[in-house]
């Protein structure tokens, strides 16, 4: 096989070099291979893959018949599968490079590029800087990477209560760069806006955007290129590699988004996670710290598909936890997470997390978006409490006994792609797409600040 691609890659250059020289006697040259004529174009896909993508782009420019050969769609669509297969998904690029990318433009002749143009378009994507702000600690990293490069603490937590906003972000993202010894002016960055203040009400939406535009103000003081600001929620949508639906997101204040509003629900990971404490309290077990009460939850803990059921089932698990030793727990492996349905257990007065989800869907029918009412009985979950084993089929069942029969019918919820890092791989989707940076990120000279105010957080 060698010696055939040796001869193939002979016979092309000569060819090519021919091909040249008769242009500039202007000398119209007729499609020809060479020694190749009489093989059949599919073999010749089949030797061309063993060429890389810029050997054989460069075929083109030899006669249209080369150009056609080496722009044939089953070509890129091998080049495209092996270059994925070293990064992540073929499903999560296929759904990058149409969902995605067509709903970002308008002119269709933009939308119908060929996998050759895909190709060529990834490429040249300069990758970005993420910063997944999270609910107990932000995760960040390079985009051509495959996973995380590591965690920090949120901005929240940069400074004290008295700290301004402006202030915050700024140590935060140069804490960032620091570590990951990047320039902030060497790449685009994609940051995701934590859902926090999603409430409808007029002060929240004022929040929103003081939050929004204040990011956008750092980062640009700070010589970055372009930024993309986006929320978790749609993050959490494109991981899942969908582009509409409800999203859970269990993180510090529980809250169902939906694409005509939201509904806020009084409980949370940090709630959930209390709880655990207060349960471990009753039985007399000793920890030393909330990291303990974290690293139990996230490996113990998980949602009954009948709570009542397994009360009577022997459920007691055990863990190690570093400096600590081991941790036994029994019942309150389950009851830690049937408060997001019954929160009455922790003593809180709000619905449930099924209710919520009902009560959202509801509205979603009331609004009268499209005819189509698929688009939200499409549920995923996100944020790391969501991440508990039986969560998304335990809500599923709740979803069935709680609606009529043609609401809940079609209902699926989708549980973290993930885990708790899907906001962060959702922005990995845009930032390493054809279309990026584009339409997604603003540039310093679209930006419009306004006065800037030292508001606190």
């Amino acid at each position: 096989m060698a010696t055939l691609v040796r001869k193939f890659w002979e016979s092309v250059s000569s060819r090519s070099k021919a091909t040249s020289e008769s242009s500039d006697r202007r000398v119209v040259v007729q499609s020809w291979t060479g020694a190749f004529n009489n093989v059949p174009s599919d073999v010749f896909i089949l030797i061309l893959q063993f060429l890389e993508p810029k050997e054989v782009a460069k075929l083109s420019i030899v006669c249209k018949y080369w150009r056609y050969l080496v722009s044939d769609d089953r070509l890129w669509l091998y080049f495209l599968q092996k270059e994925q297969s070293e990064h992540a998904s073929w499903d999560s690029l296929v759904f990058a490079e149409t969902h995605l990318r067509i709903a970002s433009f308008n002119d269709q002749m933009m939308a119908q590029l060929s996998f050759m143009q895909i190709f060529a378009r990834r490429a040249k994507v300069p990758g970005a800087i993420i910063i997944d702000g999270g609910s107990g600690y932000c995760k960040y990293g390079w985009s051509k990477y495959n996973d995380i490069t590591g965690k920090s603490a949120t901005f929240l937590e940069f400074g004290n209560i008295e700290t301004p906003i402006f202030s915050r972000l700024t140590h935060f993202f140069a804490t960032i760069y620091s570590r990951m010894h990047v320039k902030p002016s060497a790449q685009p960055i994609v940051v995701s806006l934590p859902i926090c203040h999603y409430d409808d009400t007029e002060s929240a939406k004022a929040s929103r955007r003081q939050l929004k535009e204040t990011i956008y103000s750092v980062l640009f003081d700070m010589n970055v290129p372009a930024v993309c600001a986006i929320n978790q929620a749609i993050l959490a949508l494109y991981a899942a590699r969908q582009t509409s639906g409800i999203v859970v997101n269990v993180v510090l204040h529980g809250k169902v988004m939906r694409k005509v509003g939201v509904e806020v629900v009084g409980l949370g990971a940090l709630k959930v996670t209390g709880f655990l404490r207060e349960l471990m309290q009753r039985r007399n077990i000793n920890f030393e710290s909330l990291y303990t009460i974290r690293s139990l939850k996230e490996n113990l803990c998980y949602v009954a598909s009948d709570y009542e059921a397994e009360l009577y089932k022997d459920t007691q698990g055990s863990y190690h936890v570093a400096s600590e030793g081991w941790f036994t727990l029994s019942k309150e492996r389950f009851q830690t997470g049937e408060i997001l349905f019954n929160p009455r257990m922790a003593g809180i007065i709000t619905m449930g997390l099924h209710q919520a989800v009902a009560l959202c869907m509801d509205h979603c029918q009331s609004a009268a978006i499209t005819a189509d009412e698929s688009w939200f009985k499409t549920v995923v979950l996100a944020g790391g409490t969501a991440c508990l084993p039986g969560l998304a089929e335990r809500l599923e069942k709740e979803l069935h006994g709680l609606l009529s029969p043609s609401m809940s019918n079609g209902i699926r919820v989708v549980p973290p792609p993930y885990g708790e890092k899907s906001a962060w791989f959702g922005a990995k989707l845009i930032s390493n797409s054809s279309s990026f940076p584009g339409h997604w990120c603003m540039k310093k000279k679209q930006f419009r600040p306004k006065v800037r105010r030292n508001l606190m957080w």
